[in-house]
């Protein structure tokens, strides 16, 4: 008796690059000081009003089954949101509600991909992503963003992926690591691609609320992707809601009908009382997503500043999210052993490149996710460990 393969090989290294991550946690546990920023987590709590309304609903007594694809109030909410951002006809039929971005991803993936389909991903990519495709039965395929090319996707390059076949193609704008948006002539590429290629496109827009520079454009406003486009969301970035998990798909009517049959096998739905919260958060409307962000957008400034200072540690464009990419080859080191060396000397902690993949080699990650004063003095050390390699 054995587990199947396809639990077994869902990471092959096991901890999915994160062992920077993982000692800097063990460190923190056994006591030590440790400054952390490593992982998109805000460094504010879910807003006490939505909280409230997730007692209030709970209290009132919706704990019971929710409805499976989301209850029609909410879902209708999301579609109204979608269609003013997008200007997609956009209904509750095209909608459902899923534990969070995450479970999102599997979704759609298990909708758009057979059993050894070849599922195309952007690399560098958010962690999960080659394990998601993995859990989907598909093979996951990167296609390299080139860090000279500021981490835009070459469309031709997504094109010669395909040529062996795709079923899906998985985009993430803005980006999480990079902190790039995707320019419409990135996007428009893209969409020419797989109507050429015949295959879904999977676009990750979780961080749709967090733009610094240029504008947000999903593929799915494209003329000929809405039939063929599936756009993930959730309240986690928008609304620092991580632990509720709480998200969703939007997509054509049929898929949505199916991947609701799929949620039916799977979580059978989200707790009532968590999507009221969500409802009620949604309906804060745009200044409320604008006072989240605001801390990501300030501590931005705040780095440009300090980067502006220097020529070893160069920014990645931080077009959007709640990261800096840093390139940090002029060290002479790799993202591992800049941050291995970082965290043993100066007790802090990012993310090595690597970690995302092998395009982003000789970089790291940067989550703007602790107060200012900290991440400004935090971010001083680093670009003075850095010159010290030098």
């Amino acid at each position: 008796m054995s587990l199947s393969n396809r639990i077994t090989t869902l990471t092959p290294d096991a901890s999915g690059g994160w062992e920077l991550f993982f000692r800097a946690r063990a460190m923190i546990d056994a006591g030590e000081q440790v400054t952390e920023l490593t992982i998109g987590e805000h460094d504010i709590r879910t807003d006490t009003r939505i909280l409230d309304e997730m007692h209030r609903a709970a209290r009132a007594g919706h704990t019971g089954y929710a409805a499976i694809p989301g209850i029609a109030p909410l879902r209708e909410e999301i579609a109204a949101r979608v269609q003013a951002a997008t200007g997609v006809p956009t209904t509750l039929d095209n909608v459902v509600v899923t534990a969070g971005g995450q479970a999102a991803l599997f979704a759609a993936h298990v909708a758009t991909c057979d059993s050894g389909d070849r599922a195309l991903f952007i690399d560098p990519y958010y962690a999960t992503y080659p394990g998601t495709l993995r859990g989907a039965s598909a093979t996951p395929v990167p296609v390299k963003a080139s860090p000279d090319s500021a981490f835009q996707p070459d469309p031709a390059d997504i094109d010669a992926a395909a040529a062996d076949g795709a079923a899906s193609l998985l985009i993430n704008s803005p980006n999480n690591p990079t902190g790039v948006v995707y320019s419409r002539t990135t996007l428009e590429g893209i969409a020419e691609v797989a109507q050429n290629s015949d295959f879904w496109v999977i676009s990750d827009e979780v961080y749709d609320t967090q733009v610094w520079q240029g504008d947000h454009l999903s593929i799915r406003a494209l003329p000929g992707m809405a039939e063929r486009t599936l756009v993930v969301g959730s309240m986690s970035k928008s609304h620092a809601m991580t632990g509720s998990r709480i998200g969703w798909i939007v997509g054509p009517k049929e898929a949505i009908a199916h991947i609701t049959n799929l949620s039916t096998h799977t979580n059978y739905g989200v707790a009532g009382f968590v999507q009221d919260a969500a409802l009620y958060a949604l309906r804060q409307g745009p200044g409320f997503e604008e006072e989240i962000a605001a801390p990501f957008r300030r501590r931005r400034e705040i780095a440009l500043d300090i980067l502006a200072g220097q020529n070893v540690v160069r920014a990645v464009p931080p077009q959007g999210a709640m990261y800096l990419m840093l390139d940090i080859r002029a060290t002479g080191l790799s993202g591992n052993a800049f941050a291995e060396k970082l965290l043993d000397t100066h007790r802090i902690a990012v993310m090595p490149g690597e970690s995302f993949g092998k395009a982003a080699s000789g970089h790291i990650r940067v989550a703007m996710t602790i107060g200012d004063d900290a991440f400004a003095a935090a971010l001083k050390s680093l670009v003075a460990f850095a010159a010290a390699q030098i």
